[in-house]
């Protein structure tokens, strides 16, 4: 049997934009036929909302594509999340330095990428935070996790 590949998604509190990349990413392996393929999960820097299901207007907006937000939020552990994935995929810039910053050698930095790397349609540089915001920002995460998992997938074929 093959090896499962490991990936990991990361954002800032793991509420809005990991637990919907890991959402999205699960739907589209689910669709493909492939999902016994990955073991995939998410993880905030920050553990302000550690042991929280996903922001209840995220939920909404990916319930409405099919997506169901069913991941707790954690925050990522360097000890074990490194060793654990192969791929760990954070949301934006900060995210990823804060990622780097716990690396703790060439072959954990080597596992960290930007979500936005796997865009084929958009162009964006990152996947802005929705917290703050509006519906519009919600639907923009899912309409760029959307764009970014179907590259990441493709790249895993």
């Amino acid at each position: 049997m093959q090896e499962k590949k490991k990936i990991l998604f990361v954002c800032m509190g793991n509420i809005c934009r990991s637990p919907s990349a890991e959402a999205v990413f699960t739907g589209m392996a689910t669709k493909e036929g492939i999902i016994e393929k990955f073991e995939i999960d998410s993880a905030g820097t920050g553990a302000w909302h550690a042991g929280e299901p996903a922001d209840k207007r995220m939920q909404k907006h990916a319930i409405k594509r099919g997506y169901n937000l069913t991941s707790i939020a954690r925050k990522f552990d360097p000890d074990t999340d490194f060793d654990r994935f192969d791929l760990i995929v954070a949301m934006d810039d900060d995210n990823v330095q804060s990622l780097k910053s716990m690396a703790r050698n060439e072959s954990d930095l080597k596992k960290i990428h930007k979500m936005t790397d796997f865009s084929k349609e958009w162009n964006y540089d990152e996947v802005p935070d929705p917290y703050y915001g509006g519906d519009e920002g919600f639907e923009l995460v899912l309409d760029l996790l959307e764009d970014a998992c179907e590259g990441l997938l493709e790249k895993q074929h």
